[in-house]
């Protein structure tokens, strides 16, 4: 596994609003209670590229009607140029959020090598653009409005990336996976939570592996929002609910994504320490994370 994986620790939060007046939301802490967890030590990573954490801002910013966005912007070329040199090293980024608009410069990275598609594995759409809601009136929060933005839908700010253009991905090579919601939806290739409850983890897998193969998609970036999770699994997030998944059908899920060799990096989002004190939800997020990751292992050995 040491000479297929790199481990990139985003602590960020500035895509979330604030949870209440004068705090900040705690998913900046997240990488750091993963490392402590013991997922360094299960995948033995070639490097860890631990990345600063940006600034928290209340108050709006100069020109964007997005909370952060400017300091959005810049922490995401940070974040690409992390993950272009990890791709680049033909090695698999692991991105440890933080929120979800760490998305952003993860697939800012992997486009720099190409087209690249995106599994969005969320219990939300995040699919919140100026073209649903009153931007003029509320700050839009980029963690809510992720695919959204990658698929070039808001201001210009984080909608055009250099030598890339706009949009980081195309409608047609995002599948989105897991969201519970009927309101906003994307006009991407869809499954829901309550489809995954009714065909089960494996068929839509298989379903997956078909859009992506009938889309001719070799090279594809994997999100992985953990409130994709029940809320009964895992409440330590910004937006919890259900119905969800259970670990054992994440694992499951992320572990069959990773077998179709397709998936070239992924990134995880959303836990909040601050609402896990104890940290109790740590360990079964690395232990997830790290048994998913298990086909690297067994391709890097087969290589060798």
């Amino acid at each position: 596994m040491a000479a297929a994986v790199d481990l990139i620790a985003a602590p960020w939060n500035i895509g979330l609003r604030p949870p209440a007046p004068g705090r900040e939301p705690g998913t900046w802490r997240a990488p750091n209670a993963l490392l402590a967890a013991g997922l360094e030590a299960r995948l033995g990573p070639a490097a860890l590229v631990e990345l600063d954490r940006p600034p928290y801002a209340v108050d709006p910013q100069p020109a964007t009607r997005v909370r952060n966005g400017v300091t959005l912007r810049e922490h995401t070329l940070k974040l690409a140029d992390a993950v272009h040199t990890t791709l680049a090293a033909s090695r698999f980024p692991v991105v440890l959020g933080g929120d979800c608009s760490i998305l952003l410069g993860c697939l800012l990275g992997a486009r720099r090598g190409g087209r690249c598609g995106l599994v969005h594995l969320d219990g939300h759409s995040d699919f919140r653009h100026p073209g649903n809601y009153d931007a003029a009136a509320s700050l839009g929060s980029a963690a809510g409005m992720d695919l959204a933005l990658a698929t070039g839908r808001g201001e210009l700010l984080l909608t055009h990336w250099p030598d890339v253009g706009r949009p980081l991905v195309a409608d047609d090579d995002v599948v989105q996976i897991g969201d519970r919601e009927d309101d906003d939806t994307p006009p991407v290739t869809r499954f829901t939570a309550q489809e995954i409850q009714r065909t089960g983890v494996a068929d839509i897998a298989e379903r997956v592996a078909a859009r992506l193969d009938d889309r001719a998609l070799d090279r594809v970036w994997l999100h992985i929002d953990l409130d994709v999770l029940d809320e009964r699994v895992l409440p330590a997030v910004d937006s919890p609910g259900r119905p969800g998944l259970d670990f054992p059908q994440l694992t499951d899920l992320v572990a069959a994504l990773i077998t179709t060799g397709r998936i070239v990096g992924l990134d995880v989002a959303i836990y909040d320490p601050d609402l896990d004190p104890d940290h109790a939800y740590a360990a079964p997020i690395v232990d997830c994370l790290a048994s998913a990751l298990t086909p690297l292992l067994t391709t890097t050995e087969a290589r060798a």
